[in-house]
């Protein structure tokens, strides 16, 4: 059953509260209840509806990994009814240092309130070279 997030900012929350609790059920409550939601992992399959994307996260929420995620905000666009948030999530797992990605969440409004219809990520670009090549 969807929850009624009152704003773009609520269903976030909750999405990413879920993965850090490993609660599936309270993830899968962010999510659209539509065969347009799709998740996209780094380095896996595009996973669109409920079933898929139940299949991808459960074995994650099972294992022993556990992640704590830190999000950064870099832009957000929002209307009455769609929002597009551009976060860096900073990724750390079972004691290792945070690895950043950056992840693109988006959010539809219905009668229901709030709802996920999208989450990708990427990892990050790496950091800008401190040599520079000299002109011959």
């Amino acid at each position: 059953m969807p929850n009624n997030h009152a704003t773009p900012q609520d269903a976030e929350d909750a999405y990413y509260d879920a993965i850090e609790e490993k609660n599936l059920e309270a993830l899968m409550s962010v999510w659209e209840r539509s065969d347009d939601i799709l998740c996209l992992l780094p380095m896996m399959p595009a996973q669109r509806g409920s079933d898929s994307i139940r299949t991808l996260w459960e074995p994650l929420f099972k294992g022993e990994i556990t992640l704590e995620i830190e999000i950064r905000h870099l832009h957000w666009i929002e209307t009455d009814r769609l929002a597009i948030h551009l976060v860096e999530e900073k990724v750390s797992s079972s004691g290792q240092p945070p690895t950043p990605v950056y992840a693109t969440n988006v959010y539809r409004k219905s009668d229901q309130g709030w709802q996920l219809l999208m989450h990708q990520n990427s990892p990050t670009p790496p950091p800008p070279s401190l040599h520079v090549p000299s002109v011959v």
